[in-house]
């Protein structure tokens, strides 16, 4: 497959074919910025603010369960960075070495329409702050929102990994004023410290949530360092990652359990305003301006997924910038109106869709994961990713797809939400541990379903040749 002459533009010019090594820069410390940058908004503290007023924990056992998922997500979330470096092509379009080059479809469909919905809730937060910050009409303030996040997508990788950057340091330092603002300047009320309880229903509740959020990631990753030279280590990619994921989620979380207990009568909106007090309209365009940048980022993969898409139902076709534009313009039309038609009840359909998401991501990770760090150890042929057949990984997989559909049905007895409580969810009282049941049955069933047909067949680990893989 060709590729297209390098720029140095702001613009992006390469979509979702293979970075050259010639073309590699930056350093692992940059994942970091993007990750710590990017998690400081709205959407972030929503989260967190669910731990004491949806789930009725006290703040204390809140920040408990917050910080657990996040540890316990971000470890999932931050192996899938050093595929970047290594493969140096998009998360979901390395999807069909496991899957086969049709079996993935079904995963990067799901993950198109996962990062849509992301990128509505965020226009509805995003929309809901600017209207009170500015008086604009809600509408048009949401439409506004998702207009600056579109444009970012457009022009792409360095933009994004710029404006992430930037806000690692404008947002961190807001968060910090916010907190000294909640703490010291603001007269909270006396039951905000000795509000809610603990039950395992809403300790596991709040752990799954923030465990998600960091999951939810996964299927992105690698489409923020596959420009990072291929002798990034593997090291050196999680920690950054790990770090700048878990601490700018659990920071902001934190902040929201507080809001949470503090301000049970107003929208997450509303309590950010009025949680930071004289600086509360600052704090809450900072936290706006975040959300722009988040948005982008989910804008940005949820079109690279849908170009893989179409790159695998015409294999000839190479998507070029102008395509990237075309397919984020389109997301964003069909995002606004499901920010449009989801505002009114927005933390409920939230925490719904984030529990459901949870059941369809988990699997996937998890052969993911098993397959690059366990059965090929990070050696991929990187131009069979590129052929109609799939190459070496053929058009369907049977144990990946198999493990993907068994992962979801082995989930549902222990899902605990309010669309479905599964049988075993009951007899646990309400706890849902779906996602380590996901997590720790898929992952050795397909490690072993793989070697063991590896052995019956007597098939090796196919090593790519680099030399090839740079023509590609």
């Amino acid at each position: 497959m060709s590729t297209p002459a390098p720029s140095h533009e702001a613009l992006e010019i390469r979509t979702i074919e293979h970075i050259p090594i010639a073309e590699r820069h930056g350093r692992a410390s940059q994942l970091f910025t993007i990750w710590f940058g990017s998690n400081i908004m709205l959407l972030t503290i929503a989260t967190g603010l669910l731990g004491t007023l949806v789930y009725g924990l006290s703040i204390p056992w809140a920040i408990a369960a917050l910080v657990l998922g996040n540890l316990a997500g971000g470890v999932v979330m931050a192996l899938h960075a050093a595929q970047g470096p290594q493969m140096g092509v998009p998360q979901m379009l390395q999807t069909r070495a496991q899957f086969g080059s049709q079996g993935s479809l079904l995963v990067v469909v799901i993950v198109v329409a996962m990062y849509t919905a992301f990128f509505a809730s965020n226009m509805v937060l995003g929309g809901q702050g600017l209207s009170n910050l500015t008086g604009l009409d809600e509408t048009l303030a949401i439409t506004v929102i998702g207009a600056i996040s579109a444009a970012g997508a457009i022009f792409g990788y360095k933009i994004i990994h710029a404006m992430a950057g930037v806000m690692s340091v404008v947002a961190g330092s807001l968060l910090v004023l916010a907190f000294v603002m909640l703490l010291a300047f603001v007269d909270l009320p006396a039951a905000t410290w000795s509000s809610g309880g603990f039950g395992w229903a809403g300790f596991m509740g709040t752990v799954s949530l923030a465990a998600l959020w960091q999951i939810a990631y996964a299927p992105y990753v690698s489409d923020y360092t596959r420009y990072l030279p291929r002798d990034t280590g593997v090291r050196a990619a999680f920690w950054a990652t790990y770090a700048g994921s878990t601490l700018g989620s659990i920071i902001p979380m934190i902040f929201g359990a507080v809001l949470g207990a503090a301000f049970p009568a107003l929208d997450t909106v509303g309590a950010v305003r009025a949680g930071a007090g004289p600086a509360g309209a600052v704090v809450l365009l900072v936290f706006v301006v975040g959300i722009v940048t988040t948005n982008t980022m989910n804008l940005y993969c949820g079109a690279l997924s849908v170009l893989t898409i179409g790159q695998t139902l015409r294999s000839r076709w190479q998507p070029q910038a102008k395509a990237r534009s075309v397919v984020v313009v389109a997301l964003f039309v069909v995002a606004l109106g499901l920010a449009q038609l989801g505002k009114g009840d927005f933390l409920t359909n939230f925490v719904n869709f984030m529990l459901l998401l949870l059941c369809a991501l988990v699997p996937w990770t998890a052969v993911n994961l098993v397959d690059y760090y366990l059965v090929r150890h990070g050696e991929y042929d990187i131009s069979a990713l590129f052929r109609a057949d799939g190459g070496v990984y053929g058009r369907y997989n049977v144990p990946a797809i198999g493990c993907y559909v068994i992962g979801i049905a082995v989930q549902i007895p222990f899902l605990s939400n309010a669309l479905y409580v599964g049988p075993l969810a009951e007899a646990l009282h309400g706890v849902d541990v779906s996602w380590i049941a996901g997590l720790a049955i898929i992952s050795p069933l397909y490690y072993f379903w793989v070697r063991g047909l590896r052995r019956s067949s007597g098939a090796r680990a196919t090593t790519p040749d680099l030399a090839e893989a740079e023509g590609v």
